[in-house]
């Protein structure tokens, strides 16, 4: 066990000054909210505080397409309207707008993510804080659910360069499907979200038969939960599940995406759990000693995220809270009792004890098809490159298309014909903006699978 963890903590005031809209319930401004009741505690001098890097439109290109960065770069809200078909195509509108400095908000926020997951790398902490990170609904092409660039793939895909496997926790109300969709054809990364579920609610996926595919079956969990689920239902839960994964998984790293919207009397949530009951789960993961980079994520009653990314960063710093909240700019928000923790409420826990049990016998039944832990061949994507010298039009689309996570052990030995028909399906399809790591493509690497091994390949 760790004598003392080493924290770093990433903050730019510019990130909370962004305005999404008059009606929209996303309000950035809680992110400074979070950080004068962090400073109000004292706690900023019991760790490292850095403002992060704006990350640049090339890292933002690591897991988003090119042209779908470049248009987020280039959209004003004076300028919208001429380019309509931009926006469909992007998703950009209702859910997610165009306001003022949205690229550099999404540079911010994910430039601390980055960050975080560097430091961690570079073993300069033990445990990393972005706050404005959690953004998990973004999808390689598109915006969705209030997000725009996805920090959490991109920190992740940072992690995977140094270590052999990830894994990713999401306690947020809704499913954590951008990530898990970002990996689901991979064993280097296990996603596990607990989540609402049925009732139409967004995003409307995260059944717990939603297991992940190829390399990665089994690779990715869903617990899908009911409204009032309680924080004895959830932490039991959650200590189960997670206590299992690490057992079997083995990961070398943690992601632990904190959305505060699965706390009791959210404006968009429906979960029931009190700030200790939420601030229990960050207590348990940190317990397992491995780097863990702690994010941010939903949370629509701003005062309530404030309390509950406070206390975490002091669970985080195994510093207890008083609950009577310090002088800070922000006090009036807490009004009128002024006080850290918030209860649960009563209101009816619909998750039944049969219902628990059954969600959490088909988890535990998936996790036994995984005998071990995947091992890792760190150099594969070398090999692979390798094919190709480094000026050719191949080499240059292998690192568009194929991230090293997505590599299949069989594209390593590839013939350059093969490889090259490989390429020719990722460049059509990314013409029509559509996600590299598709149905069709799976196919092909399938066929070329029997094909290798008919030609005697092993």
């Amino acid at each position: 066990m760790r004598s003392k963890d080493k924290i770093a903590y990433f903050y730019d005031g510019d990130v909370g000054s962004v305005y999404f809209g008059p009606n929209h319930p996303m309000k950035p401004h809680r992110l400074c909210m979070t950080h004068h009741l962090v400073l109000s505690y004292d706690l900023h001098k019991k760790m490292e505080i850095y403002r992060p890097h704006k990350a640049y439109p090339s890292e933002l290109a690591q897991f988003h397409s090119e042209d779908y960065v470049e248009f987020l770069h280039r959209i004003r809200p004076d300028t919208q309207n001429s380019f309509r078909t931009e926006l469909a195509r992007f998703n950009l509108g209702e859910d997610c707008p165009v306001f003022e400095n949205l690229f550099e908000f999404c540079q911010i926020y994910t430039g601390g993510t980055i960050d975080a997951a560097r430091r961690l790398n570079n073993q300069l902490c033990d445990v990393a804080i972005n706050w404005a990170g959690g953004l998990h609904h973004a999808k390689k092409c598109e915006a969705s659910g209030f997000c725009y660039i996805n920090d959490l793939v991109l920190g992740i895909l940072e992690l995977l360069k140094h270590h052999a496997r990830v894994l990713y926790i999401d306690i947020d109300v809704h499913h954590g499907d951008g990530v898990e969709e970002a990996f689901y054809f991979t064993d280097r990364v296990m996603t596990v979200s607990f989540h609402k579920f049925g009732d139409l609610f967004f995003p409307g996926t995260g059944d717990v038969k939603e297991i992940g595919e190829r390399e990665g079956k089994f690779y990715a969990i869903n617990v899908p939960l009911k409204d009032g689920i309680d924080d004895t239902s959830f932490t039991r839960l959650f200590k189960t599940i997670i206590s299992k994964v690490i057992e079997i998984y083995q990961p070398s790293a943690i992601v632990l995406q904190c959305g505060a919207d699965s706390l009791a009397g959210d404006r968009l949530g429906c979960f029931n759990l009190s700030i200790d009951g939420h601030a229990e789960c960050v207590k348990f993961v940190k317990k397992f000693n491995l780097p863990l980079l702690v994010t941010g994520g939903g949370g629509y009653t701003k005062e309530n995220v404030a309390r509950c990314w406070t206390v975490e960063t002091g669970v985080l710093l195994d510093t207890e809270l008083p609950n009577k909240i310090p002088q800070n700019e922000y006090l009036e928000y807490f009004a009128p009792d002024y006080s850290l923790k918030i209860p649960s409420r009563l209101i009816e826990n619909f998750n039944s004890k049969s219902y628990l049990s059954t969600i959490k016998v088909q988890v535990m039944e998936n996790l036994r098809h995984i005998q071990h832990a995947p091992s890792v061949q760190m150099q594969e994507v070398g090999t692979l490159l390798s094919i190709f010298s480094k000026s050719s039009v191949q080499y240059k689309s292998l690192l568009v298309w194929f991230h090293p996570t997505f590599i299949s052990p069989t594209l390593t030995k590839m013939s350059t014909t093969q490889m090259n028909e490989c390429i020719s399906i990722h460049k059509t399809r990314k013409s029509r903006g559509m996600m590299s790591t598709t149905t069709e493509t799976m196919t092909t690497i399938t066929r070329l699978d029997h094909e290798a091994h008919s030609d005697g390949i092993q």
